[in-house]
């Protein structure tokens, strides 16, 4: 495509995903978090997003909405060849503009199905209407191509197919050209998460309180599930330039946080621990219960995890406790199998079984049932068998009222960042 480059102008973006399925939270909705990412690296503000079904009228409403408040609309989703694919049919009839089969886009169609030895079906010369003026969003991959569109003087509209893979690759091959070619990507919203464990919210908003009142970059903390994140962003006109801004607050945030911060961006627990054992060339094993493997399924994520972990037992009936991990069936009469003996049993049980250097274990009750007056849903005990011999046992209360998958993925986590203070202290 050929476009003039323009006077860069104020403007903001709006992203309208369409589909039912998002709405009946049947797919995950991928596709806003990676466009709001993109937006912000071309300095693009990004005001408003949302969802709507299947559905021309409460489409044409939304964008009714849109193109109100917004000088740029970013569609995905709707441009598939079934009756209930109606993005392009809604937009065009808004703005009251007849569609035209474009011959290039059904030579294209037609020859991706003979490349994978099929016949174009009639349905599919749909994904070929465009409204009257509007330029074509290649699709390299798939059959349903986007559009660029100026309907009017002051707004842009880009559709997008919904399948992530296809609209992340017209993004970049296309759309991200075509924004530049406006003049958008001279100055860029840069920004860093910095990952916490180990302290809550409002604990670590109180030792950063006069960092967040900050403009540039700005610093706002997040609450998830088990960890805190606080983003670092800083406006620049380069990414050099904004880093620059960015690290010596993210620095001052990392220093006061002391250990409870753990890593940044894309880097995780799993990941994090991971290096340290590498670093230390030490390897470790495990030994679950009710985690049910799922702390194992979190370290073989990382790839080239083979190099420090060796495996792990999931030792869910006592007498795999017994005959795998050495537990003394004494102990689990006596104390039981959520006690802080088993979880060091298990832990010196696993390294020595696998010869590790170091052996961590879970044993807990993840509910909803089988909890006690004195052993309640949510009670679950780490224990951390050390290379010097030091075998240790940690109690966690995380709640009855918390639900089976939550208590299991957080006690997961809280084992690997037991590890992780244990290695860098």
């Amino acid at each position: 495509m050929n476009h003039e480059p323009s006077t860069i102008k104020r403007m903001s973006a709006e992203i309208i995903c369409v589909g039912t399925e998002l709405l009946l939270g049947e797919i995950l909705n991928s596709n806003v978090q990676f466009l709001a990412r993109e937006l912000a690296k071309l300095g693009i503000p990004h005001y408003y997003e949302s969802v709507v079904g299947d559905n021309i009228g409460r489409v044409q409403k939304v964008l009714e909405m849109a193109s109100k408040r917004s000088e740029i609309i970013i569609f995905t989703g709707g441009l598939g060849p079934t009756p209930d694919d109606l993005t392009t049919e809604a937009i065009a009839d808004f703005w009251q503009t007849s569609l035209a089969e474009r011959q290039e886009v059904v030579a294209d169609i037609a020859l991706k199905f003979a490349k994978r030895g099929r016949k174009m079906t009639p349905s599919n010369r749909k994904q070929a209407l465009l409204p009257v003026g509007a330029e074509i969003l290649p699709n390299p991959t798939g059959t349903a191509p986007g559009m660029i569109w100026q309907p009017r003087e002051g707004l842009t509209i880009l559709t997008f197919p919904g399948v992530p893979s296809e609209m992340e690759r017209m993004w970049e091959e296309t759309a991200i050209p075509y924004l530049k070619s406006q003049g958008w990507g001279k100055e860029i919203i840069y920004s860093r998460m910095l990952r916490f464990r180990g302290i809550g919210e409002s604990a670590l908003a109180e030792k950063v309180t006069a960092l967040l009142e900050l403009k540039n970059p700005t610093v706002a903390p997040y609450a998830s599930l088990g960890e805190v994140r606080v983003r670092v962003a800083a406006k620049a006109k380069t990414e050099k330039e904004a880093i620059a801004l960015i690290d010596p607050v993210a620095q001052k945030i990392i220093d006061r946080a002391g250990l409870d911060y753990f890593g940044s961006d894309n880097e995780t627990l799993s990941s994090v621990v991971g290096e340290l054992l590498k670093k230390r060339g030490e390897t470790l094993s495990v030994a679950e219960s009710c985690t049910g493997g799922g702390l194992g399924e979190m370290l073989t994520r990382v790839a080239g995890s083979s190099a420090y972990f060796q495996g792990g037992v999931i030792a869910y009936h006592n007498q795999v406790k017994i005959s795998l991990l050495g537990v003394k069936p004494e102990d689990l009469a006596q104390a039981g199998a959520v006690s802080a003996t088993v979880a060091k049993q298990m832990a010196l049980g696993i390294k020595e079984k696998l010869k590790t250097s170091w052996g961590l274990s879970i044993t807990g009750i993840a509910g909803p049932g089988g909890g006690t007056g004195s052993k309640p849903v949510g009670l679950v005990y780490l224990g951390l068998a050390a290379p010097d011999g030091q075998v240790e046992s940690f109690e966690e209360l995380l709640g009855e009222e918390r639900e089976r998958e939550t208590i299991r993925y957080i006690s997961a986590c809280n084992a690997l960042d037991l590890l992780r203070r244990q290695l860098l202290n």
